[in-house]
């Protein structure tokens, strides 16, 4: 461990993660508890709670927080693009494997999400809302739309997190999923009350959304109850650690050398479930970190050049 950079002036940082319970507010306190531990007493460290979409990036904007955390990384490329981030800086991201998944009752007549557009009205889809703030329910209506799906002539039911639209449509009160967090155990269970078929958003959605800078993935076969071949669809993966362009350069720098220096306390939190069934990916490559979809903050840059210098950026920990 190269040696450990300090504040030199107390400071209050303002961090906003996700609802409370999640894998956003870990990041935070991760690295608020580890920047506290090497800043000057009188620092003071706080965490709102967010939900890891567009509220994140406005929140910044209006100062009400320091640094922050968005999924997925595609969205923020997205948005980077669109020059929604203008004045925004990243310091970094924490891999996290993930799709974006559509999920219907086998006995609908459909293998495509296009095929939909023909039996709208006997669907209820259980997504997030696309309120300019909820990047799922943002990439769902979007994609719908581009597969010639009228969200407008669609029933949904709605819910902000994955868990509730997963149990929707577990327990029969939907018929159609659209959403992420594959990992988790709800996602193994939603075939207990009927059999369920996977659709490909198909290769128009895919490009469009390519062309906007949000790549396709494939889950592979077996990974779903149920998924017996590949799915192509949309990727959904990474945590995005941003900040303004104008944070105080030692104050990214030293974000930057805790979240490389001190993953293992990270990665201990996840330790427990396999590498593959993980919601934020283990053992942690520095240099995974650095390749972020927007510009890293120059105290950013700065950090990983010097861990780059010390080998360690592409040694990831050992575990036993």
């Amino acid at each position: 461990m190269t040696e450990a950079p300090r504040l030199e002036r107390p400071v209050t940082l303002q961090f906003r993660g996700d609802w409370g319970q999640a894998n956003m507010h870990r990041i935070c306190g991760w690295i608020a508890q580890e920047m506290g531990d090497r800043a000057p007493l009188g620092s003071r460290f706080a965490i709102w709670s967010g939900t890891g979409g567009r509220d994140q990036i406005e929140a910044l904007r209006a100062g009400e927080c320091d640094i922050t955390v968005v999924t997925p990384a595609a969205a923020v490329r997205m948005l980077h693009r669109a020059g929604e981030l203008d004045g925004l800086s990243a310091l970094g991201v924490i891999g996290q494997r993930d799709r974006l998944v559509v999920a219907v009752d086998a006995a609908l007549p459909v293998n495509s999400v296009s095929e939909l557009a023909a039996i709208a009205d006997r669907l209820v889809v259980a997504t997030s809302p696309d309120d300019g703030v909820n990047l799922v329910g943002f990439a769902a209506h979007k994609a719908l739309h581009l597969a010639g799906v009228d969200p407008d002539g669609l029933t949904f039911a709605y819910s902000e997190r994955p868990f509730p639209a997963i149990s929707r449509f577990a327990s029969g009160e939907a018929n159609v999923l659209v959403h992420e967090a594959l990992m988790t155990p709800p996602w193994q269970r939603i075939d207990r009350a009927r059999p369920v078929r996977y659709l490909p958003w198909g290769d128009e959605v895919l490009r469009a959304f390519a062309a906007e800078g949000w790549s396709d993935a494939v889950v592979e076969a077996g990974y779903l109850p149920g998924l017996q071949e590949d799915l192509r669809t949309l990727e959904f993966s990474d945590f995005v650690v941003l900040c303004r362009d104008g944070l105080p350069e030692d104050v990214a720098h030293l974000a930057v050398w805790c979240m490389v220096q001190t993953r293992r306390a990270l990665e201990a939190q996840y330790a427990h479930l396999p590498v593959d069934r993980t919601p934020v990916t283990y053992p942690i490559v520095p240099a995974d970190m650095a390749r972020t979809p927007l510009p890293l903050h120059p105290g950013a840059a700065r950090a990983y050049a010097e861990l780059a210098s010390a080998n360690v950026l592409d040694e990831p920990l050992m575990w036993g």
